[in-house]
């Protein structure tokens, strides 16, 4: 009988490499932007090159009219999604950077996609709270300030179209949700957002151990 669940599979010696060396490697505008991070201060805040390739994998097979990204720093996962939409679909980031973003800008541009982003500067909370009903959310990335997780799925949950899908990044927050010794606010404001929408009826919800861990939730059918 199978077990009702599965632990992760902690990588071989060398796997991450030998799969690194398989996976599709980074176009010239991401990896522009993995060199930027490399050299920032905050440069861990950008998303990993793995998930930001299953963004794109995601985006273009789900093929979503209108996309919406709650944190953008320098732009790797939007960029990685930008380049996965089809047709006149467009992406809404929202972040509170004129610094950080201007990096993300000048990758847009030159990768060829800033005419399907709309930039808004500000608390995210406000500009989802404006957010007219219609269009709804096909695909919404949230990768910001941990204390309004929670806040930002439920301004989201209720804006997903039917087929839509919210991916959350940081879940697993290196396994430091594990440590009861662990109270700094980051973690448990990761705890309570996973219980949250563990919690939550309305929902399904599925975490894999990519990166730092990427929760995919949907509405319940």
């Amino acid at each position: 009988m199978a077990n009702a669940h599965s632990k992760p599979v902690s990588l071989p010696v060398g796997m991450a490499d030998y799969l690194a060396a398989r996976n599709t490697a980074p176009d010239p505008h991401r990896q522009s932007l993995i060199d930027v991070a490399a050299a920032m201060e905050h440069g861990a805040m950008r998303l990993g090159t793995e998930a930001g390739t299953l963004l794109t994998i995601l985006t273009r097979a789900t093929r979503p009219s209108f996309v919406v990204e709650v944190g953008t720093f320098i732009g790797y996962s939007s960029l990685s999604m930008a380049m996965g939409l089809t047709g006149d679909a467009r992406m809404l980031c929202c972040d509170v950077s004129e610094e950080w973003t201007s990096i993300a800008r000048s990758h847009w541009e030159a990768a060829g996609v800033s005419d399907r982003i709309e930039l808004v500067i500000g608390p995210a909370l406000d500009t989802l709270r404006s957010l007219p009903a219609d269009p709804p959310v096909d695909l919404a990335f949230i990768d910001a300030d941990k204390g309004n997780y929670i806040n930002y799925y439920e301004e989201l949950k209720g804006r997903l179209s039917p087929g839509g899908l919210m991916i959350v990044d940081n879940t697993m927050w290196s396994a430091r949700v594990l440590d009861e010794s662990d109270t700094s606010d980051d973690t448990m404001a990761i705890r309570a957002f996973n219980d949250h929408v563990a919690a939550d009826a309305g929902t399904v919800n599925v975490t894999v151990p990519v990166g730092d861990g990427l929760t995919f939730i949907s509405r319940a059918v």
